[in-house]
């Protein structure tokens, strides 16, 4: 099991920019495909991004193409969501989470025993 820790969540207006990080507590994440995910109160939890464990793939909802990038650091364990053009519905609880099922560019099967314990964006209209 993999320790994560997200931050970087806050309160923003409608058009601003937040960074998401997601730190993680083995070096061992080196080799874990990554992946965002994000709940809406009243909703489900569902699939942001996701990143190969070479940071060479990603794949992204399509609501949130083109204006949130995945990125990740190796070297320093951690995994980011640069997310710009933000808007009122991409208010919710942000999650990261490691060494889920990665079909390169296609799809992101996550790990349920590998969640962060979530970051709040909220994005005023």
């Amino acid at each position: 099991q993999v320790k994560l820790v997200e931050s970087g969540g806050g309160l923003v207006t409608a058009g601003g920019s937040l960074r998401l990080s997601c730190a993680a507590s083995e070096r061992t994440f080196r080799r874990y495909a990554m992946g965002w995910f994000r709940q809406a109160p009243g909703k489900e939890r569902e699939f942001v991004a996701a990143i190969s464990w070479n940071g060479i793939s990603t794949y992204y909802k399509d609501s949130v193409k083109g204006r949130f990038t995945i990125s990740r650091d190796n070297n320093k364990n951690t995994m980011y969501l640069q997310m710009n053009s933000l808007k009122p519905e991409d208010t919710a609880v942000y999650y990261c989470n490691a060494d889920g099922t990665y079909d390169s560019g296609t799809a992101y099967y996550p790990n349920h025993l590998n969640w962060g314990q979530g970051t709040q964006v909220t994005v005023s209209s």
